[in-house]
């Protein structure tokens, strides 16, 4: 692990300048990509969500270059426990499910299943919830158990929810019928 570059990291904020200015730096060294990637993986590292806002942004842009990490992350979703963590890694769960670039293995899909319903059901994140209900739409056109599943979820009690959340469901629902 390169110490600059982890510095870079962890001195990095929310803020999109900062999260540009690293994500730039992968593209500029790609090199370092591992290296992120071994740093949002680790759930450990009080810096791990950093990267993985980093790497959101990554895969949103050239998700190509995640290829060889999708099966470390798919691993590593069911233990990313920390908010900051799980809003980004559910959004680069969509990409992964959208994506014609990419063919996810069964294996790989069934950890992004699995992770999705507990973000449903467990995570009070308006955004998370929104990027996994869609990444579960996405994996439901090749299992319809999914689609069976998701319907369950949704449709559960709305009235303590906010606006965000009930404007996504009430989109995937109407796509689900």
């Amino acid at each position: 692990m390169n110490a600059e570059f982890y510095n870079r990291i962890s001195i990095g904020t929310a803020h999109r300048k900062s999260r540009d200015d690293n994500k730039n730096y992968v593209f500029q060294n790609p090199n370092y990509l591992s290296d992120l990637v071994e740093i949002a993986c680790n759930t450990k590292d009080k810096n791990h969500h950093k990267a993985c806002w980093i790497l959101e942004l990554i895969c949103e842009e050239r998700l190509e270059l995640f290829i060889p990490f999708i099966d470390k992350f798919c691993e590593a979703l069911p233990h990313f426990k920390v908010n900051q963590a799980i809003r980004p890694t559910s959004k680069i769960c969509l990409f992964l499910t959208k994506s014609k670039k990419v063919t996810l293995t069964e294996n790989q899909e069934e950890k992004i299943i699995e992770t999705c319903l507990d973000h449903l059901i467990d995570v009070d994140l308006a955004a998370t919830a929104a990027y996994s209900m869609r990444a579960l739409f996405e994996l439901g056109k090749k299992y319809s158990w999914v689609n069976e599943e998701l319907k369950i979820v949704l449709s559960r009690d709305l009235h303590n929810q906010s606006p965000g959340y009930c404007f996504a469901v009430k989109d995937i629902l109407k796509r689900l019928k």
